[in-house]
């Protein structure tokens, strides 16, 4: 797999990372929360020889500055069109994973006019049941407890257990070696400050605090495709079927035993059934 050198730019006086690379009509994809580009790095290989590619690291995420600020979905939106102005471009297939997946819709119902197709991974904002876990990082002291979990002596301790575990033959599936990436990544303060702004603007004490649905039956028809995880125990299955009904011109790919990451457990299948649906629908 070729290595791809991210670019940055300077948005609203803070420094952005992005990989720009191929050619064609234009696909850009929206990682999750606790996630970065490099979630993506294996389908930049498998679309750029004919599409355009542009994969972001999310302000508050990766190697993008981690702000003071709004981190809202219509924030992150907005990001992401200055991004795209920057760029030149005009419109997008729009591939979001969990809370990009509520980027994503966010991104239509703002800017509906650069958009050409949706695709939601594992998304964010289509019920109210999250796991535990993110709802928790809405707690009173979630702060101080993020800060004992992501700190060197307890991180370094679990990488340990996890060698250990790795001598006798366990190998970690995609969405745990995904997560503990992400909690890797919260060893300073800035870090677990965007991480918890994000997960707060998003999540509440009972669950996911914001509805796509109040949108989805007023949005223009949009070709949509949704792709989830059997197994997804962050955000349930469930809440594909119920985006169904809202919008008619649907397609869900369901795969069988995979968790929150499909992209990551199946990346060839799922860029199969990604450029199968940009192709099923030559918009641009």
């Amino acid at each position: 797999m070729a290595h791809i050198s991210p670019q940055t730019t300077v948005l609203h006086g803070h420094e952005l990372s992005y990989v720009d690379s191929g050619s064609g009509s234009v696909v850009l994809f929206i990682h999750g929360i606790l996630g970065s580009q490099g979630q993506w790095a294996h389908l930049v290989d498998m679309m750029d020889d004919d599409h355009r590619v542009i994969v972001p690291d999310l302000f508050g995420h990766g190697e993008s500055a981690k702000p003071m600020g709004d981190y809202s979905l219509s924030a992150h939106a907005a990001t992401m069109r200055d991004l795209l102005d920057h760029l030149g471009i005009d419109r997008v297939t729009l591939v979001g994973h969990s809370l990009g997946g509520g980027i994503a819709m966010q991104f239509f119902y703002l800017f509906p006019e650069r958009v050409d197709r949706l695709v939601l991974v594992s998304s964010g904002g289509l019920g109210r049941e999250v796991n535990l876990v993110l709802r928790s990082a809405t707690l009173p002291g979630a702060a101080q407890v993020l800060s004992v979990i992501a700190s060197a002596p307890v991180l370094s301790r679990v990488e340990a257990l996890g060698r250990g575990a790795s001598k006798v033959g366990w190998r970690p599936g995609a969405d745990l070696s995904a997560i503990w990436r992400g909690f890797s990544s919260l060893n300073d303060r800035e870090s677990r400050r965007a991480f918890l702004a994000t997960t707060r603007a998003v999540i509440d004490v009972g669950g996911q605090s914001i509805s796509a649905h109040d949108h989805l039956t007023d949005a223009l028809p949009i070709a949509t495709l949704i792709v989830w995880g059997s197994k997804d125990r962050m955000i349930p299955a469930w809440h594909a079927l119920s985006v169904v009904d809202q919008l008619p011109d649907c397609r869900v790919e369901l795969f069988e035993g995979s968790g929150h990451f499909p992209h990551l457990d199946d990346p060839d299948r799922f860029a199969l059934v990604l450029r199968e649906f940009i192709a099923a629908d030559p918009t641009s």
